[in-house]
């Protein structure tokens, strides 16, 4: 089992940056196509970025384009999302998740998931 663990929320001001990170532990998480997934008041889960096990590909959501960047250090057995130019419809409690199988935004295909970290935009 791989247990995820996500920290780094806060509270920041519209425009301002963070950068989240998900430690893992159980396994190297290279073998693993790593995510980041957000879910707001009210709203569904949604996927925000992905990246490839090696790190030499990643995917992002529209709304994450331009503004977001994942990375992972595969020998820390860590993910970031480092987060520029946040909204307030940035606020979401952000997971972590880990799959094995295909690259993909859909969140029933991932296999682990962190319990998230609370980000707070405010106007």
């Amino acid at each position: 089992q791989v247990q995820l663990v996500e920290s780094g929320g806060g509270l920041v001001q519209t425009g301002g940056s963070l950068r989240l990170s998900c430690a893992a532990s159980g396994r190297t998480i290279s073998i693993y196509i790593m995510n980041w997934f957000r879910q707001a008041p009210g709203k569904p889960r949604e996927f925000v970025a992905a990246i490839t096990r090696s790190g030499g590909n990643t995917d992002y959501a529209d709304s994450a384009k331009g503004r977001f960047t994942i990375s992972r250090d595969n020998a820390k057995n860590t993910v970031y999302l480092q987060k520029n130019g946040l909204k307030p419809e940035d606020t979401a409690v952000y997971y972590c998740a880990a799959t094995d199988d295909i690259m993909s935004r859909i969140a029933s295909r991932m296999r682990y998931w962190g319990k998230g970290t609370l980000v707070t935009v405010s106007s």
